[in-house]
């Protein structure tokens, strides 16, 4: 039957994951980093995935598909659970195992690494908190608040400020601050921020972010709530590596 369906690019995806997490059918997997359609009767043509996914890559089309087959996902999810199930309780046996090298989504950004870092001394003297605003995360911060006015804005991915250990001085420093992971809170970013930006007084915007893929997802949303907020605002977007470095612009 011909029908609607999904299409996924895999030229432009980045295999961030975010779309097979909004996908609740199951039908998109990440395979060798990027996204797919596995099956054509999980896809119920309702397109959850198409908002979560940061670089368009995927899109609506008409081509002859298997029909929706609700009960198929039933099972299908059944046995995810199952042999979820299974492998924890087969994992927590297992004297010395070690955890997997990423998470069950694929996702690059999941990959586990061992990172060799210089010690600073113990006498190395400590660097004072730069932080003037609270709460901090995305889903807390109110859409006014005294602070907003007049001032410039960071937004900064969770993992940023962990990886980057001048990020006070850097970047906290004379900013309000927000922080947010696309990749693990439910939440419509672009939405709130868009509010914020609309609401109150912002001066500039800085992103910071990982160099992981799905840190894509918060750039993506801060780039549409400063499309969609109705001023010219400055901004400017901060990518730090795996080991803390700051990479080129």
């Amino acid at each position: 039957m011909k029908r609607t369906i999904i299409e996924i690019d895999e030229a432009a995806c980045t295999g961030c994951g975010l779309c097979a997490q909004a996908c609740h059918e199951g039908a998109i997997a990440i395979i060798d980093g990027k996204a797919k359609l596995i099956r054509d009767d999980y896809c119920d043509g309702l397109g959850d995935c198409l908002p979560a996914c940061p670089v368009d890559a995927i899109r609506f089309i008409e081509r002859e598909a298997a029909a929706y087959d609700e009960e198929a996902v039933k099972k299908a999810k059944l046995e995810r659970l199952t042999e979820k199930a299974v492998r924890g309780v087969q994992a927590a046996k297992k004297p010395g195992a070690s955890a997997p090298d990423r998470l069950a989504c694929g996702c690059a950004g999941t990959q586990v690494r061992t990172l060799a870092q210089e010690s600073a001394g113990q006498d190395a003297p400590a660097q004072p908190g730069r932080l003037q605003n609270w709460p901090v995360q995305l889903q807390l911060v109110p859409v006014r608040a005294p602070y907003f006015d007049g001032c410039d804005l960071l937004i900064a991915a969770d993992c940023t400020a962990y990886a980057c250990g001048s990020f006070h001085a850097d970047f906290i420093r004379g900013r309000v601050t927000l922080i947010g992971c696309p990749k693990l809170d439910r939440a419509d970013y672009a939405e709130k921020l868009t509010a914020i930006l609309t609401e109150n007084d912002v001066r500039s915007v800085t992103l910071t972010r990982m160099e992981v893929p799905c840190c894509g997802g918060l750039e993506y949303a801060v780039r549409t709530a400063l499309q969609n907020c109705g001023k010219l605002l400055p901004w400017q977007v901060k990518t730090i590596s795996i080991k803390g470095e700051l990479l080129d612009d």
